[in-house]
């Protein structure tokens, strides 16, 4: 039913309702939660054609969490039982050793029966999932692993902001990061007008609130900024046609395109963008909405290069911080999958 297995489905009139019961397990600077951090002891596990898993990859850049949380990147399709590793050789994540993530589930819980998705982070000495709870997984890379940072990593979740942030992301992700999926699985006119109507109502609101200043929260990028970019990444590749978020294209929003085009162009942003494995994943998994499973051509993406301005407004985008080096080999976007990139996997 949805991009990430998660059982969602819907509710009265033909509304559509994420299934948002997760494994609530943190991992925690003192360890009082029973899962201490410890660099090299866990796997991020994560999918880069999924906005939720996608979140948590630019995160773990932007801090430098790499050396210290590794990390298994499934494909980007993925059957009724889980998300599987055949990216890898041999289709076996090179750590865990397993085809799919639904094992870590199993491996927690033998009788899980809920969603199996990403991302998750798993314990590599028993290969048994700890969280797949998405929402706070960044919020703690930024709070609980502060001893493991770069240095000059960003502080994505300031203490002086967070009770605003915490209500611009909450809106962020009710109003559009979900709003979209509230259009694209409507089981009823009534309801994919009334989720069309509140997700470009929301998409209003982010284009004023971002024409004065560069980021959500001011002049330094923050969680928020990461929470609305993977959507808008995604937006004109997919939601703007499979899912019939049509009333306008991204770029036809002059400021939420700048806006998006100056975080693409950000080191950690843009560099983990796959467009080919983003479109294969919704075209070819949502048999549903596009049951003869043809991926689009379009569109054409060499426009996230192009010049923004919004420097002009000032800020810094890390604030005391510093961007973060490339990623490591292993780690990179074919050039092929990234802006102006063509073919399918």
């Amino acid at each position: 039913m949805s991009e990430d297995n998660s059982g969602s489905g819907y509710v009265g009139g033909g509304e559509y309702e994420r299934d948002s019961k997760y494994i609530p397990d943190r991992i925690t600077a003192d360890g009082s939660s029973g899962w201490p951090v410890e660099p090299g002891r866990y796997r991020l596990v994560a999918a880069r054609a999924c906005p939720w898993a996608n979140r948590t990859i630019v995160v773990r850049r932007l801090l430098g969490l790499e050396k210290v949380l590794s990390m298994g990147l499934c494909g980007p399709t993925h059957d009724e039982r889980s998300w599987t590793f055949d990216l890898d050789p041999g289709g076996r994540d090179p750590v865990l050793g397993y085809e799919r993530l639904q094992e870590a589930f199993l491996a927690r819980d033998p009788h899980y029966d809920r969603g199996i998705t990403v991302p998750a982070i798993v314990d590599i000495p028993t290969k048994a999932v700890v969280t797949n709870d998405f929402a706070q997984m960044t919020l703690d890379f930024s709070t609980e692993w502060r001893a493991h940072h770069r240095e000059g990593a960003p502080d994505l979740y300031p203490e002086p902001l967070r009770e605003e942030m915490d209500e611009v992301m909450q809106r962020v992700y009710t109003e559009v990061n979900n709003g979209v999926y509230r259009c694209g699985f409507a089981g009823s006119q009534d309801a994919y007008d009334t989720a069309y109507a509140r997700l470009f109502t929301a998409l209003d609101w982010l284009e004023e609130r971002l024409t004065s200043r560069r980021y959500l929260m001011g002049g330094s990028i923050t969680e928020a900024d990461v929470r609305l970019f993977t959507t808008l990444a995604r937006f004109d590749a997919v939601y703007h046609g499979h899912f019939k978020c049509n009333r306008q294209k991204l770029t036809e929003f002059p400021v939420l395109w700048a806006y998006a085009r100056d975080l693409f162009q950000t080191p950690g942003f843009g560099d983990t963008i796959d467009f080919p494995q983003i479109k294969e994943h919704y075209y070819v998994v949502h048999a549903d909405i596009n049951p003869t499973q043809i991926i689009p051509q379009g569109p054409d993406t060499s426009g996230w290069l192009t010049p923004h301005g919004r420097e002009d407004l000032g800020g810094r985008p890390f604030g005391d911080g510093s961007p973060p080096g490339p990623p490591s080999v292993d780690e990179m976007v074919p050039a092929e999958h990234g802006p102006g990139g063509i073919g399918h996997r």
